[in-house]
């Protein structure tokens, strides 16, 4: 079975930085789109970050753009979120997710989209 497996999340202060990181086993994980998920509390869950294949294309959403990054090395089956400048607003559970894909460059945007994704990691930040 497939497992997602994320780590390093924890409580920061606003314009900090954290790195998160998931680890899949249990897939072809060079076939697989990857994204990182949150949700806040009494928000929707949205995706923030995509990256297709072989990092070759991603995705940010606006609230994200221009301080997250995302990466993965697909030697390691591990998918990370650089997460820099930090904002109270980004405080929310953080998942990875996995989607099997067929072509390369591609990544998703729709949470429904994925196929899997792991129990997820809490990121606090205070101001």
């Amino acid at each position: 079975q497939a497992q997602l497996v994320e780590s390093g999340g924890g409580l920061v202060q606003a314009g900090a930085s954290l790195t998160l990181s998931c680890a899949v086993s249990g897939r072809t994980f060079d076939r697989d789109s990857m994204g990182w998920l949150r949700q806040a509390p009494g928000k929707e869950r949205e995706v923030v970050a995509a990256v297709s294949w072989s990092g070759e294309n991603t995705y940010y959403a606006d609230s994200v753009k221009g301080r997250f990054i995302i990466s993965r090395d697909n030697t390691k089956s591990t998918v990370y979120l650089q997460m820099n400048s930090l904002k109270p607003e980004d405080t929310a559970v953080y998942s990875c997710a996995a989607k099997r894909t067929f072509y390369s460059g591609v990544y998703y945007l729709t949470v429904s989209q994925y196929d899997s994704w792991g129990q997820g990691t809490q990121v606090t930040v205070s101001s």
